[in-house]
């Protein structure tokens, strides 16, 4: 069976294009484990090649930044089987001021609307730590401000099923698939700009069981499904700070430690079936250029 894995950022993106290569790396050597043949891209117009590649293949996955993953996935649900979350909620994902609407409506906490004096500011849809900044100033335009919140930070992995003929838009019978939690490595640089570097997996922080209860509320009342990461910051409550309906920079850390294969659990859980528990041996450090450390 072919397998379409279309990452944007790699040809696209210098930023963002080591995280993205580390990440297809992964997702390539399982599925080409698993049996798969898999395809991808070539250097044209990336939504073209979609829209050319999708109905050559049994199955796709986009891998992309929040803003745009709802327009590259819709191609793969038209002409092919999607092994990601679906193009509608990957939209209400990416825009993080409507997220966090919908996630305090459901009783999720979220930082609340920006306060006088130093807060952070963030586009609405953004990727990575780009652009996120503590500061005074007012946000510009595609910008939005929140309360900056002292705490340990972390991500949750999940894997959730999707619904098989039912019109429902949460998950099938089986429940959210916790992967790991991890240590997320966030750092405030003096000109007050936050940067992403990395991070450890499988960490067990002492509150562990309500940053799972947070997570998988997050996941689930956004719809979201197959690879989820839900950030999180521990402080006097678990507040949900960003839902990333997509592979991310973890998965390279947690694939190094999993004694299953990510290609199995995805193929599994677009068909309803991801299994409840996943396995991990070891605890690893890992950067976004996908180097990994064993600790």
């Amino acid at each position: 069976m072919k397998v379409l894995l279309a990452e944007y950022t790699t040809a696209r993106d210098p930023a963002l294009a080591p995280e993205g290569a580390a990440m297809l790396d992964v997702l390539v050597q399982s599925f080409t484990r698993c049996g798969y043949e898999v395809v991808l891209p070539g250097p044209g117009d990336f939504y073209e090649e979609i829209v050319r590649l999708a109905p050559l293949c049994d199955m796709g996955l986009v891998i992309a930044p929040d803003h745009l993953l709802a327009k590259f996935t819709l191609p793969i649900e038209q002409y092919s089987h999607n092994l990601g979350c679906g193009s509608m909620n990957a939209a209400v994902a990416a825009n993080k001021v409507t997220t966090g609407r919908v996630l305090r409506g459901h009783g999720v906490a979220v930082p609340a609307d920006a306060p006088s004096g130093r807060h952070v500011v963030k586009p609405v849809s953004g990727c990575d730590s780009q652009g996120v900044r503590l500061t005074a100033e007012l946000p510009g335009k595609g910008e939005f401000a929140e309360e900056y919140l002292e705490g340990e930070q972390y991500s949750v992995s999940l894997v959730l099923s999707r619904v098989v003929g039912e019109a429902c838009l949460y998950f099938s019978g089986n429940p959210p698939l916790v992967l790991s939690v991890n240590r997320q490595d966030v750092t405030l640089n003096p000109d007050g700009e936050f940067a992403y570097a990395g991070g450890e997996t499988p960490v067990h922080p002492p509150r562990e069981a309500e940053i799972l209860d947070a997570a998988v509320k997050a996941a689930t009342v956004l719809g979201c499904q197959g690879y989820c990461g839900v950030d999180v910051i521990v402080g006097d409550k678990v507040y949900v700070v960003d839902v990333n309906p997509r592979i991310t920079t973890s998965l390279v850390g947690i694939a190094a430690c999993m004694k299953e294969e990510i290609a199995e659990l995805l193929v599994a859980a677009s068909q309803g079936n991801a299994p409840r528990e996943v396995h991990l041996s070891g605890r690893v450090r890992f950067d976004r250029s996908g180097k990994v450390t064993r600790l």
